[in-house]
């Protein structure tokens, strides 16, 4: 997508973070999961203050075009757990995922990790396995009393050595 920027995350981006989050999972999963169940994972932009620390304390890239948000990812660099990777339905299967996908695994390598990990949607599950993540296992989590499918992803990172 031209004129695409990848940035680090401010926080005056949270609100436009949070309704783009709620967006794509209404509008971006609705051929694999029921309402209810899209109901049950964001029935609303979160407001709240762990949502807010959730993308300020991880590592949070935005990807936007032409001061519109349209995906962010974020990684807890200690760890390596990938918490949210989310596109505007827009903007998705235009690039915007592998974008932001190159910076935050960049950085995980910056930071020495070498084992990454995610619970994807059955929406994302793909988009992981072609960046060469592996199915660790299927699981359902509960939200309010309503089953959503997802999987436990891994990815091993090699170390790459300079020869002098």
């Amino acid at each position: 997508m031209n004129g695409l920027i990848i940035r680090p995350y401010r926080p005056s981006d949270a609100i436009g973070l949070a309704t783009l989050f709620h967006r794509a999972v209404q509008e971006g999963t609705v051929e694999h999961y029921s309402a209810e169940q899209r109901e049950a994972w964001c029935d609303r932009p979160p407001t709240s203050a762990g949502w807010r620390a959730r993308v300020e304390e991880a590592e949070t890239i935005v990807a936007e075009h032409e001061g519109a948000h349209l995906g962010f990812m974020t990684m807890d660099m200690d760890t390596g757990y990938l918490d949210f990777a989310y596109v505007a339905p827009e903007a998705m299967g235009k690039g915007v995922a592998d974008a932001l996908y190159a910076v935050i695994e960049g950085r995980a390598r910056v930071n020495g990790l070498l084992r990454l990990e995610t619970e994807a949607s059955l929406l994302a599950q793909p988009f992981f396995k072609r960046q060469g993540w592996k199915l660790v296992r299927a699981q359902e989590v509960e939200r309010g009393g309503v089953k959503i499918p997802n999987a436990v992803m891994e990815k091993r990172l090699v170390r790459r050595f300079a020869a002098a």
